[in-house]
């Protein structure tokens, strides 16, 4: 298996395949409109923006298991996401990222790179993953890793060298 044989539901309702993203560097992100963290969505939006044009895409999965700190629905979510932090980078439904409604997406991130100590459980909202372009999860980013110190792996990995 592979990230690449995983369907996930974007946050319009559509079933999509991950492997939509063949060959695009990714950064997987659970996220929360009413968390501390929340800020970091401008920093994400940037760093879209600045790398969507070199095989890079930010996925945003909305998660609601942490302090029911994403208590919106889908449409709830997308109008705060664009209104707010001007978000275009993709966006998905509503999921669970730990316990046994787990979405295979996140079974297979956490599986690929376990957390300190090899604990797979997501702790909080914002924990991000990097995806290489053939598929392999290359990092586990804790929530206060900021989009801007991230940036400084990214460069190296895509088409085009540095940053």
């Amino acid at each position: 298996m592979s990230i690449y044989d995983i369907e996930v539901t974007t946050i319009a309702g559509q079933p999509q395949s991950m492997s939509a993203y063949r060959g695009k560097n990714l950064l997987i992100v659970n996220v929360a409109s009413k968390c501390g963290f929340t800020p970091q969505y401008a920093g994400l939006q940037a760093l879209y923006d600045q790398y969507k044009t070199r095989d890079f895409a930010i996925l945003g999965f909305p998660c609601d298991q942490f302090g029911h700190q994403e208590p919106g629905n889908e449409v709830e979510i997308q109008q705060f996401c664009s209104s707010t932090y001007n978000v275009t980078f993709p966006m998905f439904a509503k999921i669970s990222v730990n316990g046994s409604g787990t979405h295979p997406l996140y079974k297979y991130l956490k599986g690929e790179k376990p957390g300190v100590l090899g604990t797979e459980a997501i702790k909080w909202n914002f924990t991000k993953f990097l995806v290489g372009a053939d598929g392999t999860v290359l990092k586990r980013y804790a929530p206060t890793d900021t989009p801007e110190a991230i940036g400084a792996d990214l460069g190296p990995l895509l088409p085009g060298g540095k940053s």
